[in-house]
């Protein structure tokens, strides 16, 4: 982990549990562009700097590992997997319906429902039972990371959910510090393959899309880490992740080429027009300069964009205000 950052930790690294504390549903607390600021103050402990804290140590643990890199898997990770698992065979369960429309598909808020009614029981299977209060705050977080059922739409609101779901896990003592590198490849992966089999199955819309100008219609963070995963790489550098027969070859070992993969099966045209601003990164000379540019542009584009954090819910665990110690 890189020293003199402050970030927080992904986990705790105590053997014993969190002291009690008085969990809370989270809610929104951003309604008007000038709410931001609270949202922003990352000197003081609260959400942003809890958050972006979580995401640049994840980053900094993949740093230069492959998809294949062997890591420990802990019994919560392995929880979390088969919570997702849950979360894939209820799509397989869900047909799509017929219907006029050819986007949105509405047997996608049936499919919701279940999440919705089931969240707090799926959750429970990963918290220990000391740490039940959590539930009903953590499963918010994950109800609002597969996207939005009343637009049936996703976007980098939603994903950003999702890690505030693995943040609070980490928070509370059930992901720790050794779970670094399970948490983004075989959780977050696996996530992204069940997110990517709801927006196909109920083709779902981007929530928020820039088009061509944006970097994904639908993620963010699997760029990032997947960009660390490739620093200092051996042969494949930026420009090599427009290029078919370097994807094709390494997509099993690195999130941001997965991530090309998908794009290309989901678009037509060339590359540069409906990918512009993934055409334009492909220039940057190190993967490292990459993954700094995007770390940059998530700030920018996704932490700071009014449009994106008015959805963000805030509790005990990911607080708008800063938290006074006893």
């Amino acid at each position: 982990m890189a020293e003199g950052e402050r970030q927080s930790p992904p986990a705790s690294s105590e053997d014993t549990p969190p002291a009690p504390q008085n969990f809370i549903i989270p809610k929104k607390e951003i309604h008007t562009v000038p709410d931001m600021g609270k949202w922003k103050r990352s000197q003081v402990p609260v959400a942003y700097a809890d958050y972006i804290g979580f995401i640049l140590t994840l980053n900094e643990g993949v740093k230069g590992k492959k998809l294949t890199f062997e890591y420990r898997v802990s019994e919560a990770i392995e929880k979390l997997v088969a919570l997702l698992n849950t979360l894939d065979r209820w799509i397989d369960e869900t047909p799509p319906v017929d219907q006029p429309s050819r986007f949105g598909n509405k047997a996608y808020r049936t499919w919701y429902a279940k999440l919705d009614e089931e969240a707090e029981n799926l959750v429970a299977t990963v918290v220990p039972t000391h740490l039940a209060a959590a539930v009903p705050e953590v499963a918010v977080y994950l109800k609002e990371s597969v996207g939005n059922s009343t637009r049936i739409d996703y976007g980098t609101g939603h994903e950003a959910a999702f890690a505030a779901f693995l943040c609070c896990l980490c928070k509370i003592g059930v992901l720790r510090v050794d779970d670094q590198i399970a948490i983004v490849f075989t959780v977050f992966n696996r996530y992204l393959e069940v997110m990517r089999k709801l927006q196909k199955t109920y083709r779902m819309e981007p929530a928020g899309s820039q088009g061509v100008w944006g970097l994904d219609d639908f993620q963010f963070l699997p760029f990032i880490w997947g960009s660390s995963q490739l620093i200092d790489h051996p042969y494949l550098e930026p420009r090599h992740f427009v290029d078919e027969k370097a994807v094709n070859e390494n997509h099993k070992d690195y999130m941001f080429l997965e991530c090309i993969l998908f794009i290309t099966e989901m678009k037509t045209g060339p590359f540069a027009e409906h990918s512009n601003q993934l055409w334009n990164i492909s220039a940057v000379p190190s993967w490292s300069k990459v993954n700094q540019g995007l770390i940059r542009m998530y700030k920018a584009e996704c932490l700071e964009k009014f449009p994106v954090i008015q959805h963000f819910k805030f509790g005990s665990l990911l607080p708008i205000h800063p938290v006074t110690s006893c």
